[in-house]
């Protein structure tokens, strides 16, 4: 595998982990606040505090998710070469 390669695959990787984790951190307040999500969080009419939940939230999972992505693609792109790649935290 290349480094051009590894940029593309780790960037795919690391979307659509995003995407997945959005799904999860959306059907998730759904479950836990019995609401949908807010649709924009910056807008004045919605409250801080669900502002602020949602916020927090989305944002660590969806990080925790391209981190993972990000990872694996890195383990692989070793594993395969057997060493690391020049630029490691372009894969995401």
């Amino acid at each position: 595998m290349g480094e051009k390669a590894f940029k593309l695959l780790g960037t795919v990787a690391a979307m659509g982990a995003g995407l997945l984790a959005r799904q999860v951190v959306t059907r998730g307040w759904r479950l836990v606040m019995a609401t949908d999500p807010p649709d924009n969080p910056e807008d004045p009419d919605t409250e801080w505090r669900e502002a602020v939940a949602w916020a927090v939230s989305s944002g660590a999972v969806i990080a925790i998710a391209r981190l993972f992505a990000t990872r694996k693609t890195t383990q692989y792109y070793a594993k395969s070469t057997g060493r690391l790649p020049a630029d490691a935290d372009a894969a995401g």
